[in-house]
């Protein structure tokens, strides 16, 4: 029976309740998304938008079962190489592993083996995440890429929270000065022709090191600082709160709220690996944050890549602009259309595989005999 109709008014007889679609957690900002490389924005809606960042999830949860909160980043299968071993190296209080990438011997005009350069690699994941798998495959990559010339050492520094400041930073010089000081005949190098790098977190422990070389009078010939760290004092309150209106750098404004690398991100990290409150003030602050250490003279040649839709962006780039005003050689990198992880992404972005090639054409310039 049809039902009956009435003199009501037809608009509210055809009313519908509207939907309303909420964008999903950790999604793209609307205003950010049309800047991405669409590759990665692709990508990240895929693999990413809807899950929750490793920073939202109880740092004791994530150490049970990392791989349940890991997501898949795109990162390139690095080329098979000669060997691939791991060692232990002595530090204050234990021993940490060093993942060590061969390429074959190269023999001179009288059948000896030729010295080779050296690469140590400092991994990203803001002093909390991270390990030996996170540039597993970048140092079988750069190893490849010199031809026989260069042996990278990965290197497992200990993280925080359960290891804060300043343990990353005195696990990497120890693994720097036991790479140069015990392994340079075991692996035949020249301990002359060393090299550090890294990314994000990495980046800022590579631009200590380089440092600290200069201090100790020890030769380095390149610091690779991959969308680099460089000052944990100027975005943050002490207690770890990000300072937006204090903040000098427009970049951590402008991706607040941007994919892989929020604001809210770093500040997690800045309350992990400093505490709360951070150390107070002191001579050694710099360890913290290199943009204020108190001499940039004579340090190693630099080659720095930032990345367009990154919050560290801004600081990456006054870093090398203060190298570069105090004499040292200067190679910037601002790759476009890329997020913080661009390294990582070399498997899916033109960006990330041109990252690549010119870490290694640096490397080749810089290490070789």
């Amino acid at each position: 029976m049809a039902p009956q109709t009435s003199d009501g008014d037809p608009q509210l007889h055809q009313f519908r309740v509207p939907g309303n679609i909420l964008p999903l957690h950790n999604s793209i900002p609307l205003e950010l998304v049309h800047r991405y490389d669409p590759v990665y924005v692709e990508h990240y809606n895929k693999y990413n938008a809807g899950r929750l960042h490793t920073h939202e999830v109880p740092i004791e949860e994530f150490r049970k079962d990392p791989a349940r909160y890991t997501t898949v980043y795109g990162r390139a299968v690095g080329p098979d190489i000669f060997r691939i071993t791991e060692q232990k190296c002595p530090v204050d209080g234990g021993e940490i592993a060093v993942r060590i990438f061969e390429p074959a011997p190269k023999l001179d005009d009288q059948g000896r083996p030729k010295k080779r350069a050296a690469y140590l690699n400092f991994h990203g994941g803001g002093w909390v995440f991270g390990g030996l798998s996170a540039d597993h495959d970048f140092c079988k990559t750069v190893v490849d890429g010199l031809d026989g010339d260069l042996v990278a050492f990965d290197v497992d520094y200990r993280l925080a929270p359960e290891n804060k400041y300043p343990i990353a930073v005195e696990d990497c010089w120890a693994a720097f000065n036991w790479v140069r000081g015990q392994k340079a005949v075991e692996f035949n190098l020249d301990p002359d022709r060393l090299s550090v790098g890294g990314a994000s977190a990495g980046g800022h422990l590579a631009a200590v090191i380089a440092h600290l070389c200069r201090d100790a009078g020890i030769p380095l010939r390149l610091q690779v600082l991959t969308v680099p760290v460089c000052d944990m004092h100027s975005t943050f309150t002490p207690d770890g709160q990000f300072d937006r209106g204090k903040c000098p750098y427009e970049s951590y404004r402008e991706m607040e709220f941007a994919p892989a690398l929020p604001a809210a991100r770093m500040a997690y990290f800045h309350r992990h690996f400093l505490g709360v409150p951070r150390p107070p003030p002191s001579k050694d602050d710099w360890k913290i944050s290199p943009m204020f250490a108190p001499n940039f003279q004579n340090l190693a040649k630099a080659f720095v890549s930032t990345a367009e839709l990154d919050p560290l962006r801004d600081e990456g780039e006054v870093y090398a602009a203060k190298l570069e005003a105090a004499g040292n050689r200067v190679e910037l990198n601002r790759i476009a259309g890329a997020p913080h992880l661009v390294a990582a992404l070399d498997g899916i972005l033109q960006g990330g595989q041109e990252y690549n090639r010119k870490v290694i054409a640096a490397l080749k310039q810089e290490v070789r005999g």
